[in-house]
């Protein structure tokens, strides 16, 4: 295998594993790949194309910089991008971040540096005209983001009209919204006590926050922000430092991290980095670093931004992530309520950051095998402001010779059915629909509150009931009375009776979440809600087969075969025959408008449309009674385009087919532009 072919195999590896995590990242709001493991593959990947460039694409993760916004709340599109920094993880990288700007520009060396706390929390853009907030939104892939101004607002930090009369008459102000870790950490204990699982981490949560469709949820979440830069739209920016403009920023009303400080050379930031380092652990909200500026705006606009992605006048100079070392005794096995088999590290208890580590995850099988983790092993811990330990790998050269290599299950550990793993999936699944392991999780599951949120039942309550005998699986909750649950430990009259009646009240959910209760493999939240507003009613979903469900936008194959072999299973027919029967409900109110402006007409999707994302563009041709398909044939009718549109809009001036835009769409529906 030649030098560049191997390289060719390891850039390919390297994207989708970023690529897979940045959709968790930005998309789910639930990140699993440690935020030194995706630094140290970025950074791969980098040198790669950088020794590489004959292999460097458009499509890199490297040339982007985020991932794509949900569909769930309304696109915004920023007035300027929203950038992404470069990270220095050393003395010698920071000081070849400057001697890269200085071939640009000498001036670098004497202009002085501005340095400020990196807060570990969730971008956000403001928009400000003349002095009042018109907008805000999420970075979203840093070009369009989603509006959460109402969210927005129930933050106390956040200004509606800015102090002061000297503020440009259009401008962005950028800056991070973060968890305290106090109110975190209250949240957690109260969402445990309730039954729900913990947050992950300070900065998941903040972001899951404000992506919430109730603002009431938000404002009880009691984030807070900070503001750190300006982009002037219409105006003249009101200061000619970075430095300066932090306090501008302050006196508009805006709160600034008061650590913020300016430095005549980079020795001085360097000689500083052992005093941020110490105060970081001190702080009431999670940072991993320092953010170091060329301070004058002018030195700023003459280095520019690399590649569209970078300004090379910012760095991110970033601390080592607390960790530490202890022996790993046993890999256990959880399984979960789809019956994949998740494995887990028994550790010996150890403290990281101020907290007693007994367990770490350690996501499947993969990952185990490529870092070659063993039962015996001395390993390192992560936390770093993570709630969900991370083990980063074994110290092999503390090593006896007693360890002994995991050995993926053959059999469920809850049941000891076989189990199997599908292709090109990293988990064994139990597929047993009897798995006791996987009735408790999918009991949990049903319960919580993303699903049909029977308050006051939580995991315990659940283990509970099923150890009593009174539940088998979740129909069986329906058939709950007051005096068999006051018969139990730890039930009153009062509190059996809220049981009884949580339940009751959980049978008014709209099919959506009844769906998402299920437990359907693949089948989240928003794939939840798509096949609830395309079908309306669950009759009318137990009947589609394969190729209707997987003609719903943003559905396609995989889902929608899981979603056909749900309900064909006898087992689980059954089980919602006897939810019906108890009286759930089964329709969903929210069943988008169904016209025939487009009726019979196949249209097909390419590049980037200006406000609309392809499954929202793929929806609205479906509901004016058109099809979206994957390629441009004869057959086509017409074909949307957007920026950056590819082969497909080349096949379709071939063919003569017709090309339209998206404001030409909107009208077709009856939609304004």
């Amino acid at each position: 295998m030649t030098d560049q072919s191997a390289a060719a195999r390891r850039i390919s590896e390297l994207r989708q594993a970023i690529d897979r995590a940045n959709h968790q990242y930005y998309i789910e709001d639930a990140p699993e790949l440690p935020d030194a493991e995706y630094d140290r593959l970025f950074r791969e990947l980098q040198a790669l194309e950088r020794d590489h460039p004959e292999l460097l694409t458009p499509d890199s993760p490297t040339q982007r910089v985020g991932s794509e916004p949900a569909s769930s709340l309304t696109k915004h599109p920023h007035l300027r991008p929203m950038l992404s920094l470069a990270n220095a993880f050393s003395p010698e990288e920071l000081t070849a971040w400057e001697e890269r700007n200085a071939r640009l520009n000498p001036d670098v060396r004497t202009g002085g540096y501005a340095a400020e706390i990196k807060i570990d929390g969730a971008a956000i853009c403001l928009t400000y005209r003349h002095g009042r907030l018109v907008v805000g939104a999420t970075r979203g892939n840093g070009t369009i983001g989603e509006d959460v101004t109402a969210n927005l607002r129930t933050i106390p930090d956040v200004p509606l009209v800015l102090r002061g009369s000297d503020h440009p008459a259009l401008m962005e102000v950028r800056g991070e919204v973060y968890f305290p870790i106090a109110a975190f950490r209250k949240l957690n204990r109260r969402r445990e006590a309730e039954g729900e699982p913990p947050f992950a981490n300070p900065r998941n949560a903040a972001a899951g926050s404000l992506r919430q469709l109730d603002p009431a949820t938000t404002r009880s979440r009691r984030l807070r922000m900070f503001a750190f830069h300006v982009e002037v739209v219409e105006g003249e920016p009101p200061a000619r430092t970075h430095h300066e403009m932090l306090e501008v920023l302050a006196g508009w009303g805006f709160p600034v991290e008061t650590h913020r400080r300016r430095f005549p050379d980079l020795a001085a930031v360097q000689a500083a980095i052992p005093e941020y380092e110490r105060l970081i652990g001190t702080l009431p909200f999670e940072a991993d670093g320092i953010v170091v500026k060329v301070d004058r705006r002018d030195l700023q606009e003459d280095l520019g931004i690399v590649g569209g992605r970078e300004p090379r006048w910012a760095i991110a100079r970033k601390f080592a992530p607390e960790v530490a070392v202890t022996r790993l005794n046993e890999i256990r096995i959880n399984v979960g309520r789809t019956g994949a088999l998740n494995p887990y590290a028994v550790l010996e208890p150890v403290e990281v950051g101020g907290v007693t580590v007994s367990s770490a995850t350690l996501h499947n099988e993969d990952q185990i095998a490529q870092k070659d983790i063993r039962e015996g092993d001395y390993v390192e811990i992560m936390r770093a402001g993570e709630v969900i330990p991370q083990v980063i790998g074994p110290l092999r050269d503390q090593r006896t010779g007693a360890e002994r290599p995991f050995a993926p299950p053959t059999e469920c550990p809850a049941c000891g059915q076989p189990v199997v793993r599908p292709p090109d999936e990293v988990m064994r699944y139990c597929v047993n629909a009897g798995c006791p392991g996987r009735i408790f999780e999918a009991i949990v599951h049903f319960a919580g509150r993303d699903a049909m949120d029977i308050r006051g039942l939580g995991a315990e309550r659940v283990r509970q009931l099923l150890d009593a005998g009174l539940i088998r699986d979740v129909s069986d909750l329906y058939r709950l009375r007051v005096d068999e649950l006051v018969a139990l430990d730890r039930f009153a009259d009062q509190s059996a009776g809220q049981l009884v009646a949580a339940i009751a009240d959980s049978t008014h959910r709209p099919l959506a979440l009844l769906l998402f209760g299920l437990g359907i493999r693949h089948v989240g939240k928003n794939v939840a809600q798509l096949l609830a507003r395309r079908f309306g009613t669950l009759a009318a979903l137990r009947a589609a087969d394969q190729d209707t469900i997987g003609e719903v936008p943003g559905i396609g194959p995989t889902i929608a075969a899981a979603v056909v072999e749900f309900f064909g299973a006898a087992a689980n027919a059954d089980l919602v025959d006897r939810l019906v029967a108890a009286g759930v409900a089964t329709e969903e109110p929210n069943v988008a408008p169904r016209g025939d402006a487009l009726a019979g007409k196949a249209y097909v999707l390419t590049g980037t449309l200006p406000t609309l994302s392809r499954t929202d563009a793929a929806a609205l041709i479906e509901n004016a009674g058109g099809r979206v398909t994957g390629s441009v044939s004869k057959k086509t009718d017409a074909v949307v385009a957007g920026a950056d549109a590819g082969s497909k809009l080349d096949k379709a001036r071939e063919l003569g087919i017709e090309i339209i835009d998206e404001a030409e769409l909107l009208r077709r529906v009856g939609r304004e532009a």
